[in-house]
């Protein structure tokens, strides 16, 4: 096991991240930016080190700068969270080259599964069902047109590189797809240095399920089940919970297998997470792979009672898989919700500022992930992200009740969050009776 590793994340997943060492008896750095001085994961680290200006370009995508903290810091490996660098293989490469180890999969397996053109051939070749598309990316408006004609309106335009909801607009016809091409691929170009774009048939009712599975360096693969994320605004997710509420035990055992399956040609160890669309009678279609740890993660570690992270670190220091398909049981009903500084009355307007008042809500089966504390100024340089509630009960109605309890005790005070919005949707029969798709949101509270 590593003895001392660096934390190249920010806010809650760092202190999640941080946390799970100090159980493991690892220590940790903290790096962190002129805007994060006086987060609070810089104070449970072991060390923090300052990498930079409060822009992320020039802090937490700075790789120089984290390499450089790294090994002033003398650490033998880095975790990358979420975001950031956590899916860039070129850091991953640098890490090696530097005799780091980087906890998570291999610079190939990224490069392969986070270009999501080509992530689409390898898993037709697996026959696993793909969403109709291109082949590969499209590089002309005309191209996309001619490929938009031949699998039908409505489509997706979406970036190769992308992830988080950028990069991706829908188009209905012929003018909003010339439109949607040339935005996304705007909005690609600035977000992950690659213009490049595939288009996607939109898959009508849908609901959103991913696969978490586990990988380690000798070929074992296992999958930890299925997280419904249907509940999305503008593809970006809100509310996850495990296990999906919608399909039955033999889809369940399918979409799973499928993703150990995709994971295994990839080559992948790790944690990943294999996503798909579901329809209406639980055909299910890959959409991409996400090659690191998921915002979402608590819900299937509350099902599970496996720590994830706990075996991302274990995975990276060349340990075996401890845990086989079989020991996986799922137990009960795990919901999250993101809790983001943005007024949900506002389209969704960001809120950054200073927090006058936090109490986190708590009792039988309720987890809080959050760096929030009262007198924290929210930075507004970065993702409106700010906490997860997470609850954990025996069915889904227990469940809905509990996590109705714990966001009407959450206290946030200085700052608008979208904590009201989440009490309007969970006393929604369309949400209660577990009806929902991912147009739910944005059809039901457009904001």
């Amino acid at each position: 096991m590593f003895s001392r590793i660096l934390v190249a994340a920010r806010g809650e997943i760092a202190l999640r991240i941080i946390r799970a060492c100090k159980e493991l008896g690892i220590e940790t750095v903290a790096v962190y930016s002129e805007a994060d001085r006086t987060s609070i994961y810089t104070r449970i680290a072991d060390e923090a080190i300052c990498i930079g200006p409060s822009a992320g370009s020039e802090s937490y995508l700075n790789i120089p700068s984290i390499i450089a903290a790294a090994e002033i810091a003398d650490v033998e490996a880095i975790h990358p969270g979420y975001g950031f660098l956590s899916e860039i293989s070129h850091f991953a490469e640098v890490c090696e080259s530097s005799n780091i180890s980087f906890i998570g999969p291999s610079p190939a397996a990224m490069e392969l599964m986070g270009n999501k053109s080509r992530a689409r051939g390898l898993v037709k070749s697996c026959d696993v069902p793909i969403v109709p598309g291109s082949e590969g990316n499209v590089g002309s408006e005309e191209e996309a047109l001619a490929v938009a004609h031949e699998i039908g309106f409505p489509v997706m335009v979406k970036a190769s590189s992308g992830g988080g909801g950028r990069g991706m607009r829908l188009a209905r016809n012929d003018i909003s797809l010339r439109n949607a091409f040339n935005l996304a691929r705007t909005e690609a170009a600035a977000a992950f240095g690659d213009d490049s774009v595939y288009l996607e048939k939109v898959v009508v009712e849908a609901r959103h399920v991913e696969v978490q599975i586990l990988g380690d360096h000798y070929g074992n693969i296992i999958s930890l089940g299925e997280r419904d994320c249907s509940l999305q605004r503008r593809h970006q997710k809100l509310i996850e919970e495990s296990p999906c509420p919608s399909i039955d035990d033999a889809a369940r055992k399918a979409i799973s297998e499928a993703a150990v399956k995709i994971a295994k040609s990839a080559g992948y160890y790790g944690a990943g997470t294999v996503e798909f669309l579901v329809d209406r009678s639980s055909n299910f279609h890959f959409i991409e792979m996400n090659c690191r740890i998921q915002v979402e993660h608590p819900v299937t570690e509350m099902v599970t009672g496996i720590d994830i992270i706990k075996e991302q670190l274990r995975i990276a220091s060349g340990h075996k898989l401890r845990i086989k398909q079989d020991d996986v049981v799922n137990r009960g009903v795990a919901i999250e919700c993101r809790i983001n500084a943005e007024d949900p009355y506002d389209n969704f307007r960001p809120t950054p500022g200073k927090v006058t008042a936090y109490y986190a809500p708590g009792g039988p089966g309720v987890r809080v992930d959050s760096h929030l504390y009262s007198g924290y100024v929210v930075p507004s340089a970065y993702d409106s992200l700010v906490a997860k509630l997470i609850v954990h009960r025996n069915n889904r109605r227990e469940a809905v009740a509990c996590m109705k309890r714990a966001l009407e005790e959450y206290i946030i005070e200085g700052i608008k969050t979208t904590i009201p919005l989440y009490l309007e949707i969970f006393g929604h029969s369309a949400f209660l009776s577990g009806k929902v798709d991912t147009n739910f949101i944005d059809t039901e509270f457009s904001g």
